[in-house]
């Protein structure tokens, strides 16, 4: 079996074995953490030409990182269907409902979720969200709208939906809109370069790499407003501090219940780097809202050449489980 077949079938049983739609809350549930994320690992990028609008039909199981209309008609009762959405990390993804022909009362839905949400675990985090679970799902059955738009918090978001009536269905189209304050973010790469700034916001940001990774910190401002520096560090621990940045790592989603790996709360000028093998990595800021918070790191894959000779502050490779 080549290995793009193979990842079709193992993204296929995964997600029909894990989606549970009569739920009025609904979850991805029981994937193995290996195969998650396995569609999103691959390229989904696709060229097109310039001014062209891209258009496909949609599968039951389904990812997008690219903007365009997509349709879904039902060939038989689909009861367990889910669309992943994921944008760059400088950009909002948008969902508007185009044409919409299902039986709402007959138990059929189309749901957004604000966020992504795999086995119970939820990103962001209810810690780091601005909303309550429950007020992160837009449901069209309750709003019967078409032409009406929903904009997630960052670059991912879900649409679940489950249409019993063959030959019914939707069309949605996918819209990216520029963040200029990026907060929580899932990286469809495995290196990159991120500033993440808080200016003077009381909020919570988790940039999330889901692979194993080295971390390089090249800058940290903490506590300052304008160019006065108006804190210093705590000498309780970053805990106390009210801004500060976390490493984490996990084989979940969910930051909150990630294994806490390295507390940052003092500026400095890098570099600072860590490897950290865990499945999900997590770089999150915290900030109490009273200063202009800044953090610029790298990341790279852990294993690539080259990496473990460089000089720096280094911590041996570390990752625990998450129980």
């Amino acid at each position: 079996m080549t290995s793009v077949c193979r990842l079709q079938w193992h993204f296929i049983l995964i997600f029909s074995a894990a989606l549970k739609g009569e739920s009025r809350y609904l979850e991805v549930r029981d994937a193995a953490e290996d195969d998650m994320f396995a569609l999103l690992k691959s390229n989904l990028k696709r060229d097109l030409t310039e001014g062209q609008i891209y258009r496909r039909p949609l599968r039951c199981i389904d990812m997008l990182s690219i903007e365009g209309q997509f349709t879904f008609t039902a060939e038989k009762p689909e009861l367990q269907c889910v669309l992943f959405l994921i944008g760059d990390p400088e950009e909002l993804v948008t969902v508007e409902y185009n044409f919409v022909n299902i039986d709402c009362h007959g138990g059929d839905f189309v749901k957004v979720f604000d966020g992504w949400i795999i086995k119970g675990e939820k990103f962001p985090s209810s810690l780091d969200h601005l909303l309550p679970t429950s007020e992160r799902y837009t449901d069209f059955c309750d709003t019967g709208r078409t032409r009406a738009t929903v904009q997630a918090s960052q670059n991912v978001a879900m649409v679940f939906f489950r249409i019993q009536e063959p030959g019914n269905g939707f069309i949605l189209t996918i819209r990216k809109t520029p963040n200029l304050f990026p907060c929580n973010v899932i990286s469809q790469t495995s290196n990159g370069r991120f500033t993440m700034v808080i200016p003077r916001q009381h909020r919570n940001c988790s940039f999330s790499i889901i692979y194993p990774v080295v971390i390089k910190i090249s800058d940290l401002t903490l506590g300052y407003f304008s160019d006065l520096q108006l804190k210093k560090p705590s000498p309780v621990g970053c805990q106390e501090s009210g801004d500060f940045v976390e490493l984490l790592g996990g084989a979940g989603l969910d930051p909150s219940k990630m294994f806490p790996l390295a507390d940052l709360c003092y500026s400095f000028h890098g570099p600072a780097q860590m490897k950290i093998g865990c499945d999900n990595t997590v770089v999150r800021m915290v900030s109490s809202g009273k200063y202009i918070n800044r953090l610029t790191f790298e990341y790279d894959p852990f294993h690539r050449p080259g990496l473990e000779n460089e000089q720096g502050n280094n911590v041996e490779e570390v990752c625990f489980p998450v129980k």
